[in-house]
C-alpha cells in the first residue's frame, strides 16, 4: 500500500551505492524497496501546517520514473497546472542520483525539463541538494516525486501514492490510516483545492466513496505483484529470486487481463465507467512494459501488445484519448533512463531501438495477433 510505494533514488551512503539495488551480501537476491521519509499532507483543516495555496507548492519529478509519473497525471486530471508548478530532472541517474539538466543538455527533450526553478535554489545541481537543504543529516534515498513548499523551504511529502491522493482529496494521514483499518464509516473526502480550480475539475473524483474499498484492494496486489514486481524481477541477483518474482508478475498480469476483459462491456476503465486512482497507478507500469521491462528487466514471458489484448486496449485508450496520460508520458526519458542508468544490468548502456512504435495506434495490432486469429 501507500507506505511501501517508494520510488528509486540514490543513497547518501558510499557503502550503499545507487547501483546496489540488492544490498551486497544479501544472499536472497531480492530487491527490497525503501519506505518514504517525508509524509506530511496539504490540508484545509484549521491551523494546518500546509494549507492549499496557489503558487506555494512545487513538484519535482522524473518522466522516467513511474511513481513520479502518476503524480503528474493526477495534477493534470485535477486541473492543478496553475496551482502547483513542476519541473523535471534529467533522465540520467548517476552516482549522486537525479540531477537537474543544464543549458548544455540537448538529449532530454520535454516540458519543464529545466534547472531547479525554485527561487533561492540557484546553484543547486542535484535533487539530493534539496534533501540536504531540508535535513543536513538525511540518510535515505533521494527519490522522486518531491512535493516542496516554497514558502517554508521544506519537503512536504515524497511518497507518490500520498501525493496522488492529496491532489484530489482532503483527509489527514492519521484519519486515513485509521479508516483503512476498519472501513467502518464513510470517509469524508473533497478536494482541498476545490476553491482554487474550475468546476469541471471539481467533478473529477479519483477515489469515489462507493469504490474506496475495492480501490485499496486493487492497489495492494497491483503494487506488490506488478508495479514493484517488475523491479523485483529486474533487480534480482539470483536465478531463484528472478524466477519467483517474474512468475508472480505474470500471474498478476493474467489476473488483471481477466478483470479488464470482464469489465469491458461496462466501460474502458478498471471499474468500467469510472476513472480512478487504479487506472493511473497501473497505467504507469503497463505503458513502460514493452519499451523497457520486457528486455531490460527480463519480463519476457509475454509482452502487452501481443499477449494481453484487454490490457493493451485499456492502456491505449488512456494514452490516446486522455491528454493527462499522453502528455505526461515521455518515451525518450523512459527508455534512456533505465538502459543508461542501470549499468549493473546493462553495463554498456545500449538503448534498444525497439519496439517500434513505442505504443501502437488505437486501431492497430501487432501482426501476430491477426495471424493467430486467422
Amino acid at each position: 500500500m501507500a507506505a511501501k510505494d517508494t520510488p528509486g533514488g540514490a543513497s547518501t551512503s558510499e557503502s550503499n551505492k545507487i547501483t546496489d539495488w540488492v544490498k551486497p551480501g544479501d544472499t536472497s537476491g531480492e530487491f527490497k524497496r525503501q519506505q518514504s521519509s517525508f509524509r506530511n499532507w496539504i490540508s484545509r483543516e484549521p491551523g494546518a501546517q500546509f494549507p492549499p495555496e496557489k503558487g506555494r507548492y512545487h513538484l519535482y519529478v522524473s518522466y522516467a520514473c513511474p511513481w513520479a509519473n502518476r503524480t503528474l497525471i493526477a495534477r493534470k486530471l485535477k486541473g492543478l497546472e496553475d496551482i502547483i508548478s513542476f519541473s523535471v530532472v534529467h533522465w540520467h541517474m548517476g552516482s549522486k542520483g537525479w540531477r537537474f539538466p543544464t543549458a548544455d543538455d540537448t538529449d532530454a527533450a520535454g516540458e519543464n525539463v529545466i534547472p531547479d526553478p525554485v527561487p533561492g535554489h540557484e546553484g543547486v545541481t542535484h535533487l539530493r541538494d534539496i534533501y540536504f537543504r531540508v535535513n543536513p543529516q538525511y540518510e535515505g534515498r533521494f527519490t522522486v516525486p518531491v512535493l516542496y513548499d516554497k514558502k517554508t523551504d521544506t519537503i512536504v511529502n515524497n511518497e507518490s501514492s500520498e501525493i496522488l491522493r492529496m491532489f484530489g482529496t482532503e483527509v489527514g494521514i492519521g484519519v486515513f490510516l485509521s479508516w483503512l483499518l476498519t472501513y467502518s464509516h464513510p470517509l469524508p473526502l473533497a478536494s482541498q483545492f476545490d476553491d482554487l480550480i474550475e468546476d469541471k475539475y471539481r467533478k473529477v473524483d479519483l477515489y469515489p466513496a462507493h469504490l474506496r474499498k475495492e480501490i485499496d484492494e486493487a492497489h495492494e496486489w497491483h503494487y506488490d505483484k506488478i508495479n514493484n514486481g517488475v523491479y523485483k524481477s529486474g533487480f534480482a541477483t539470483t536465478q531463484e529470486a528472478y524466477e519467483r518474482n517474474v512468475v508472480a508478475l505474470f500471474e498478476a498480469l493474467d489476473r488483471a487481463e481477466a478483470h479488464l476483459a470482464e469489465k469491458a462491456s461496462e466501460g474502458p476503465y478498471w471499474f468500467g465507467d469510472q476513472l480512478t486512482e487504479v487506472d493511473i497507478r497501473l497505467f504507469v507500469t503497463i505503458i513502460r512494459f514493452d519499451p523497457v521491462y520486457v528486455q531490460h528487466f527480463k519480463c519476457n514471458i509475454r509482452d502487452i501488445r501481443s499477449g494481453y489484448p484487454a490490457l493493451h486496449k485499456w492502456m491505449r485508450h488512456l494514452y490516446w484519448n486522455i491528454a493527462a496520460f499522453r502528455d505526461t508520458t515521455n518515451f525518450l526519458h523512459i527508455k534512456r533512463h533505465y538502459t543508461k542508468s542501470h549499468t549493473q544490468i546493462n553495463p554498456h548502456s545500449i538503448t534498444p531501438v525497439g519496439p517500434l512504435p513505442d505504443i501502437l495506434p488505437l486501431d492497430e495490432e501487432v501482426a501476430a495477433v491477426p495471424g493467430v486469429k486467422a
